[in-house]
């Protein structure tokens, strides 16, 4: 059990957590709105009939500079021993090409400007994620990771503002999502004002004075503790990732008369209950020191989600099934977030650590529409359901048997 500190001082401030909240709400609105909303419309103007196969391209591209860009700019950050000079410059950066974007004028273009708005976009991202780490505790962390659940939503709110009809048309909306983004992050550079947390500096894999004592406080290895972090996360992920992209067509063939509107509908219901309950959960880990076991709940939870779903033959049933999964792993994703900074073992590489943490979120991208494509013509989505909630169930078994250990 991890102790939580004694000093009135060992808290960092809540000014801050919320700022960085707020940015971190701010990353999301960087790119889910274009991403989801005017992208699509873009490439139908570009493209035609060929629009998906665009998007295909430009999904697959943007996840490849995503990736390395995230990397990158992550050790960068760490080999400059400075977040808040990246995180402006990628702000602009990305803001800018942003803008650009509405001038496009040839498919070549937009994969290359995509590819380049991905790189500046990541080397935000990455510090931002990167500067928790360095200011919270981890006897806060669970809190933090509550927080951390508004980001989706507040992100999906921007992009319902930006479309208001009337409000802002072509580049005016590219600029308006540039300009309330800025005002999302820049508060926590320029205002956030962390107390110094030294410890937080300190490697987990210093030498020690007492061997022995450092057997008894670190029972397993750090490096195993990342991987389990890392291989659950990525479980989890290919699930949603999956889910996102097949519902509709799923609850379609259950029931006609499902649209994109009940899914929609359906989205935001889960965003809406999983942030509540995540700031809940996350305060109680904090004061029970109990940090991972939330994670172990919510990916059996989920697990059974997604089994409820592979059982259903009615709408009723399967909106039911994806609302357990749906907030189960909203919860799961936005505590793994904040606790993942525990584990890490080493602060001068935690910027690039996470780097490799973000591939979690870029790599399901790339390989869900393989398990997709093979599962869904040969055994159909029940089959699918019933794979993912083995995934997911297997996040959950790695998770507890390191917490276990």
């Amino acid at each position: 059990m991890i102790a939580r500190p004694s000093q009135p001082d060992g808290n960092q401030s809540t000014r801050f957590l919320l700022l960085y909240a707020l940015a971190a709400a701010g990353g999301s609105a960087s790119y889910a709105p274009f991403l989801t909303l005017i992208l699509p419309l873009r490439a139908t103007d570009l493209a035609g009939t060929n629009a998906v196969q665009l998007l295909s391209t430009v999904a697959f591209v943007g996840a490849i500079a995503a990736s390395l860009a995230n990397i990158a700019f992550g050790w960068a950050s760490d080999r400059t021993r400075s977040r808040r000079g990246w995180i402006v410059a990628g702000l602009l950066g990305s803001s800018l090409l942003l803008l650009f974007m509405g001038q496009v004028r040839s498919t070549l273009h937009l994969i290359v400007l995509i590819a380049a708005w991905q790189v500046a976009l990541n080397m935000m991202l990455n510090p931002l994620a990167a500067l928790a780490g360095d200011h919270v505790p981890d006897h806060q962390k669970g809190t933090l990771g509550g927080l951390l659940s508004f980001a989706p939503g507040l992100g999906a709110l921007v992009g319902a503002i930006v479309t208001i009809p009337g409000l802002a048309d072509g580049q005016a909306r590219l600029a308006l999502i540039a300009v309330i983004v800025m005002a999302m992050v820049l508060p926590v550079v320029l205002f956030g004002s962390p107390r110094p947390m030294p410890h937080l500096m300190q490697s987990a894999l210093a030498p020690p004075s007492d061997a022995e004592e450092l057997e008894r406080a670190r029972p397993e290895p750090a490096s195993s503790q990342v991987w389990r972090m890392w291989l659950a996360r990525l479980l989890v992920q290919v699930a949603e990732s999956a889910l996102f992209a097949f519902l509709l067509l799923w609850l379609h063939g259950l029931d006609a008369r499902s649209s994109d509107n009940t899914v929609a509908t359906l989205f935001t219901a889960v965003l809406i209950l999983a942030s509540p309950l995540a700031i809940v959960v996350g305060r109680w880990s904090d004061r029970m020191a109990r940090p991972m076991l939330p994670l172990v709940v919510s990916a059996f939870c989920g697990a059974f989600g997604l089994l409820v779903m592979a059982l259903s033959d009615g709408t009723l049933g399967g909106i039911a099934g994806y609302g357990v999964f749906g907030i189960s792993a909203g919860v799961f994703l936005a505590l793994h977030s904040s606790q993942t900074l525990r584990v890490l073992p080493r602060p001068e590489n935690r910027g690039r650590d996470l780097g490799f943490f973000n591939l979690t979120n870029t790599v399901p991208s790339l390989i869900m529409p393989s398990i997709a494509l093979t599962m869904i013509p040969l055994f159909g989505f029940h089959a699918l359901f019933l794979l993912l909630a083995v995934l997911v169930a297997i996040a959950g078994v790695l998770l507890a048997l390191g917490r276990a250990r």
